[in-house]
């Protein structure tokens, strides 16, 4: 099977060019955060800061409230802030986060399948 056959569709000569929307986006959602963040958020219910922070192990605040930002920012995460005290917020997917969640789903099982035997090399 030709992995590379539909990119051919949206970049014929081969070439991704560097000033290409798809270059940001993909930036953004497969950087270390995001890609945890929208896993994280695939999982069910919106989930509160705390929360992600717990999922996303590791996250310092200043990461999550970048990520988060970007990924709202880009139409994938909704934040719903409550106007209550103290303060609630949670966040959850879009139907647009849903969607690349469902192909993001995939890959990181294929990933936590292979992890041990590719770095034990």
């Amino acid at each position: 099977m030709e992995v590379s056959k539909g990119l051919r569709d949206h970049f014929p000569d081969g070439v991704f060019p560097s000033g290409c929307p798809s270059r940001t986006l993909l930036d953004h959602v497969m950087s270390k955060w995001g890609v945890l963040v929208l896993l994280a958020l695939s999982e069910g219910p919106p989930l509160r800061w705390s929360e992600l922070r717990r999922r996303a192990e590791g996250v310092s605040e200043k990461m999550l409230a970048q990520t988060l930002r970007t990924l709202e920012a880009d139409g994938l995460v909704h934040r719903d802030a409550r106007p209550v005290v103290p303060p609630h917020v949670e966040y959850s997917l879009t139907p647009a986060g849903t969607e690349l969640a469902a192909h993001l789903v995939p890959l990181m099982q294929w990933i936590a399948a292979h992890a041990g035997e590719i770095l034990d090399t």
